[in-house]
């Protein structure tokens, strides 16, 4: 074997490093790791055709939108992609405020730095994708009006994708005409241009998404996803405490938690539309956050708290009660849609099958085809459900007296939520009123929470956990319960 000489061996370390640099830099589609929310976000494009995220500054949402444009404009979507894909070349828009934020933001993340020659093709979307020269935009200096893309599927090119930069500034009428498989809004557009986009995909049955700190409060876009049941709608949103520490290190959370004024801190730093006195629980995350529990002691009662869900999501929350301290902590909290009593059961039983189970009145309503109640059902898949539906202790069903407590218990830091809880604490952060009535739109797990709390004394003294025999706790000094009243 021939040795190569010390000056072409340095010549061939320096071409594998120039080449990995180029891939760096040209294909930084292949190194872009989402993290859970991020992921949760791309997945959901699988089955629903409008999705929003609202998120805080800095917190990758407009990364994660580049992200997904990127690979529907080449089709290079990795083996392990759960959302949609597109086996054809797409025509796309991605949209802002102005059109300096479009080439600021989107066209830079996707392209590359304006202006700059040299870093064309730096972007999400890789150099050797783009086909053509983009076209430029009139009035933005270096702005782009349209870029060409190659398009692959299964690997094989089978066309040009074709996408336009557009800005909300210039009106509706702009957004007229054409018939897209893709848009991607980032930051928040008026209503009529969102309509708009939507008759933009109608025949073709493409997608929507738009991503944005939401600063404008409880507008009609906002709305139309926190207070709309629709199964082709979906949203998230990312917190200071869902990012990754490796995006978002300590030092630079700290200078972000002082930098913005108090009214805008929960928006900027959590994505928390601003609700003003609309929002119910008007509290920061911290009042009511604490690391999960690793030990719950055994005289602690416990209790799951459930919504039964018609029409709309199941939730379910594990309450343990500290009677020495007056103190509620929510240890478990989940929502499940399109499911059955059965799958619901399954969830519940491993965590805490010894657990009584409190339930609202709309679980006496009775299946049409048996006559069971929805209570019943519950009932038969081994879940302890209460005898009757949770009353306050005068018999009273008061949601108002519910929303009081809990206050009144976060306020003097006796109802405490783990920090991992992420559905709870959205909702936490999202219930609210219009028009003086609560909405009843993703509400699941704060509607099982009250209902927790009204039925707080019926938690008993039990273990957590799967195992449980039903003979071996018979109760032998009162009948009709589904717990053993002591809690041996």
């Amino acid at each position: 074997m021939t040795i190569p000489k010390r000056s072409e061996a340095l010549a061939q370390l320096q071409e594998t490093l120039e080449a990995a640099l180029a891939r760096r830099t040209e294909r930084r589609l292949d190194f872009f790791e989402p993290y859970a929310k991020q992921q949760a976000f791309l997945d959901a494009g699988a089955t629903h055709r409008e999705r929003m995220l609202f998120a805080g500054n800095q917190y990758g949402k407009s990364e994660v939108g580049a992200d997904e444009m990127a690979l529907h404009l080449t089709g290079e979507y990795p083996d392990d992609w759960m959302g949609r894909r597109f086996d054809h070349p797409v025509r796309a828009w991605a949209a802002n405020e102005t059109g300096l934020l479009a080439r600021d933001v989107q066209q830079k993340k996707l392209c590359g730095e304006p202006g700059v020659d040299s870093a064309f093709g730096t972007g999400f979307i890789p150099k050797a994708a783009f086909t053509d020269k983009p076209t430029l935009a009139r009035g933005v200096t270096d702005a782009f009006d349209t870029i060409f893309v190659q398009h692959k599927t299964n690997g094989v090119v089978d066309g040009v994708s074709i996408m336009k930069f557009k800005s909300y500034e210039q009106g509706r009428t702009k957004f007229q005409g054409e018939t897209l498989d893709v848009i991607w809004l980032d930051e928040e557009c008026p209503m009529d241009i969102y309509t708009e986009c939507l008759a933009r995909i109608t025949m073709t049955g493409g997608m929507v998404y738009t991503t944005f700190t939401p600063l404008k409060g409880k507008t009609d876009l906002v709305c139309r996803f926190l207070d709309e049941e629709d199964p082709d709608r979906w949203h998230t949103t990312i917190t200071m405490d869902d990012v990754p520490e490796s995006i978002l290190p300590k030092e630079r959370r700290e200078k972000l938690l002082n930098q913005y004024p108090a009214h805008e801190r929960e928006a900027r730093l959590k994505g928390v539309p601003m609700m003003g006195s609309g929002r119910i629980f008007s509290y920061a995350d911290e009042m009511v956050m604490e690391p999960a529990l690793t030990h719950i002691p055994p005289h602690w009662t416990k209790l799951w708290s459930i919504d039964f869900g018609i029409g709309h999501p199941f939730g379910a929350t594990l309450i343990a009660w500290d009677k020495d301290n007056d103190v509620l902590h929510i240890v478990e909290a989940f929502r499940m849609s399109d499911a059955m009593p059965i799958l619901h059961a399954k969830r519940m039983k491993p965590i805490g099958a010894a657990v009584p189970v409190a339930w609202p009145q709309d679980g006496t309503a009775r299946e049409k085809s048996t006559g069971e109640t929805l209570a019943a059902a519950y009932k038969k898949e081994g879940l302890l459900m209460l005898a009757g539906h949770a009353t306050w202790p005068d018999g009273g069903v008061s949601t108002e007296a519910g929303i009081l407590e809990m206050q009144q218990r976060i306020v003097t830091g006796r109802l405490k939520v783990a920090n991992h809880l992420g559905e709870w604490l959205e909702e936490f952060r999202n219930y609210h009123r219009k028009d003086g009535q609560i909405v009843k739109v993703h509400d699941d797990l704060m509607s099982a929470t009250r209902i927790g709390v009204m039925a707080k004394r019926f938690g008993r003294q039990v273990p957590l956990g799967g195992f449980y025999n039903p003979k071996r706790h018979q109760n032998d000094v009162a009948s009709g319960l589904d717990f053993d009243f002591f809690g041996s």
